[in-house]
């Protein structure tokens, strides 16, 4: 058992930002302890209305993050239930884009302030989660198995939250599921072979669903796409990167 303040330390440094390990060698609480806390607090979140539960449902109070959230959890998140029916927000991110472990956890923040935000470290990347009651119907397309398993759509309001905020969804893909990188090649000019780099984006998913998803809202913001394969999508033309640059841009 512990004290009420030993408690109250080690939620205070999970609202910081450190991971479940990190605080338990520093206070020297179990890290089963600390996950019971976690599950015990989660339904508190009930003090602040459901956005989607509601006898009215409304979208999300900042459908800017929701988007990039959305985006997100397609791409590397997912969502799963305890014993007591409060689910977990799970989203992956590797420990080389410590600028991305922060973004994920300010989107979900501003998506349900009420909610804890922490982060759980594995072997080569961390686990940013957050506990809720209603995780479901912030995105209902949460099912049993893999996603590229089921069928992957979007509610019409998730729709309309993506027309709206395009690019914050193609940014939630990339940084999940996808990369920018360097290529090269080789001309002749001047009667030598140089060396010629160019940029470009890569997305890769195992769902056909949520890449049709990608592509179309590629689409609908004029970016040119190749499909060199059933699970790649590629944009290399140059006016098309340059978008992809002054919205995405490289992992950070």
């Amino acid at each position: 058992m512990y004290d009420l303040e030993t408690r109250k330390r080690a939620l205070a440094l999970l609202d910081q930002g450190f991971s479940q390990n990190s605080v338990s060698k520093q206070t020297g609480i179990s890290r089963a302890a600390i996950r019971s806390w976690l599950v015990r607090i989660a339904p508190l979140d009930r003090s602040t209305p459901c956005p989607r539960c509601c006898d009215t449902p409304v979208a999300p109070q900042d459908p800017v993050a929701y988007s990039y959230l959305l985006g997100l959890y397609l791409g590397d998140g997912c969502i799963s239930a305890n014993r007591r029916g409060v689910y977990s927000l799970r989203i992956a991110c590797a420990d080389a884009w410590p600028g991305l472990i922060d973004a994920y956890a300010e989107a979900i923040r501003k998506v349900r302030p009420s909610n804890k935000v922490c982060r759980v470290q594995s072997q080569g990347c961390q686990y940013v989660t957050s506990f809720s009651k209603h995780w479901p119907c912030f995105f209902p397309q949460h099912g049993s198995g893999k996603k590229h398993d089921r069928r992957i759509a979007l509610e019409p309001w998730q729709q309309n939250i993506v027309d709206a905020h395009p690019w914050e969804f193609i940014r939630g893909l990339i940084h999940s599921d996808g990369c920018r990188v360097i290529n090269w090649t080789t001309r002749l000019i001047g009667g030598k072979q140089r060396r010629y780099e160019y940029p470009r984006y890569f997305f890769s998913n195992l769902s056909a669903d949520i890449m049709g998803l990608f592509t179309d809202t590629l689409d609908l913001v004029g970016v040119e796409w190749k499909r060199p394969n059933s699970r790649n999508i590629s944009v290399a033309r140059r006016a098309s990167v340059s978008l992809m640059d002054a919205h995405v841009g490289p992992k950070y």
